[in-house]
């Protein structure tokens, strides 16, 4: 072969290894872009694998809230029997609460107390009541969550409402919520209170006066509530007042000097003088306590609140309809009402009394008034004064011994004929005669 050949060969050979080579590197890039594919296609759809059981279980209680014994829980009521409550709390279970840890009572049916979609608060007190329900106590947890508004209610000056469930000495003891707590005697009303069982029963509004959590003391006050509504009623009622205006009222006290009256929220008294006209010796002869009456304003101070009251209708003062029955120089029979250190006074009519002076009472020297006369005594008095515009009649037991003075004797010293004779003027006409 000659040069010529071989050169020609030797190139034929390095033409076809380039087209190989290029051959290669091509189905290399697409081999590569197939793999880009491929791990593209992965990325977008993986392999989906099955959950083991304990990822199951973790996911399907995922989307519920853990609870724990002791826990108060928050739920709705589902269904209402007499003898449980069905109740969603947002678990996978639902909670019960039998009747015997609701607030039902012997009085008060469950079914009156509780409606389907009612909310309630309860205390988990069982979390598997043996068939996968939650045990539930709406009870127990009015008892934790009570302690919390009594405090609240101690610390604020706040009125809450209590059930009076018995009487105890010295008070009444009340339910709320089934925590007891105690009023006592003193503190159930501004009046004084006789019979404790009449609250029994009843619902009361009332204040949190002493309260201490740890030992469970709790001490209510009524009397703390009724107070501060009277003096707002009070406050209303002073505002509007006027002398002279009239109410119905209750006798909610007596003294010895007057009887306390309430007329709707503000108490007044009554004096004892102006009970009646007539000679009162003690208020309980007039009213008794509990009694209604209607009284008449007197007199009254917005800034004080004192109230005077009046009993006695002034359309029947004896010095309005009885006085010109008597005249000056009159005798007649009196009685002995009331003794004191210058004199006696000596009832002569209904609602009338006039005054005999110490030195009226006999012409022999009187130290004392009780030395001559007592209490109850029937004496002839001579009226010597008569004196209209302040209400006060001058007796004489000394010169009623004379008789009466004639009305010639009278109109010597009272020129207009006006009864308003003293006895100085009587003894000045006497004396004039006589040295006549």
């Amino acid at each position: 072969m000659n040069e010529k050949n071989v050169n020609e060969n030797i190139e034929k050979d390095q033409d076809e290894f380039k087209e190989k080579d290029v051959q290669d590197n091509n189905e290399m890039r697409a081999s590569e872009s197939n793999n880009e594919e491929l791990n593209s296609n992965n990325e977008e759809e993986p392999i989906e694998l099955i959950p083991s059981m304990e990822e199951f279980e973790s996911e399907l209680y995922s989307g519920f809230k853990k609870i724990y014994l002791g826990d108060i829980i928050e739920g709705t009521i589902i269904t209402v029997s007499d003898t449980e409550l069905l109740v969603n709390i947002g678990y996978i279970s639902d909670g019960i609460i039998p009747v015997s840890e609701t607030m039902a009572t012997e009085e008060v049916d469950i079914t009156e107390l509780y409606h389907e979609g009612d909310p309630i608060t309860a205390e988990i007190i069982k979390t598997d009541d043996g068939e996968g329900n939650i045990l539930l106590s709406i009870k127990k947890a009015e008892e934790i969550l009570v302690w919390d508004e009594l405090e609240k209610a101690f610390n604020d000056s706040k009125k809450i409402n209590v059930k009076v469930t018995g009487v105890v000495k010295g008070g009444v003891v009340c339910d709320l919520k089934g925590a007891r707590a105690f009023i006592p005697a003193s503190l159930l009303s501004t009046r004084y209170v006789e019979d404790l069982n009449q609250f029994i029963g009843q619902d009361l509004t009332v204040k949190v006066v002493d309260f201490d959590k740890d030992s469970k003391k709790v001490v209510l006050s009524r009397k703390e509530v009724e107070r501060e509504e009277n003096e707002i009623q009070k406050s209303l009622i002073l505002s509007t007042m006027k002398k002279g205006d009239k109410y119905m009222g209750t006798v909610v006290n007596i003294t010895n000097f007057g009887a306390f009256v309430d007329i709707g929220g503000a108490q007044g008294l009554i004096h004892v003088q102006d009970l009646s006209w007539k000679k009162v010796k003690h208020p309980s002869e007039v009213v008794k306590e509990g009694e209604k009456v209607e009284v008449y304003i007197i007199d009254f101070d917005t800034k004080t609140g004192k109230i005077a009251l009046g009993l006695k209708d002034v359309k029947e003062d004896p010095w309005e309809n009885s006085i010109n029955e008597y005249s000056v120089g009159k005798v007649l029979t009196g009685e002995i009402e009331r003794l004191a250190t210058y004199g006696a006074f000596v009832k002569i009519g209904d609602g009338i009394e006039g005054l005999v002076h110490i030195s009226e009472m006999s012409d022999k020297r009187v130290n004392k008034p009780h030395d001559i006369v007592t209490v109850g005594d029937k004496v002839q008095v001579k009226i010597l004064n008569i004196d209209k515009a302040s209400k006060r009649i001058q007796l004489s037991m000394k010169a009623a011994l004379d008789g009466e003075l004639d009305q010639e004797e009278i109109d010597k010293y009272q020129p207009s004929g006006e009864a308003t004779t003293s006895l100085e003027d009587v003894f000045k006409v006497f004396l004039k005669d006589i040295n006549n």
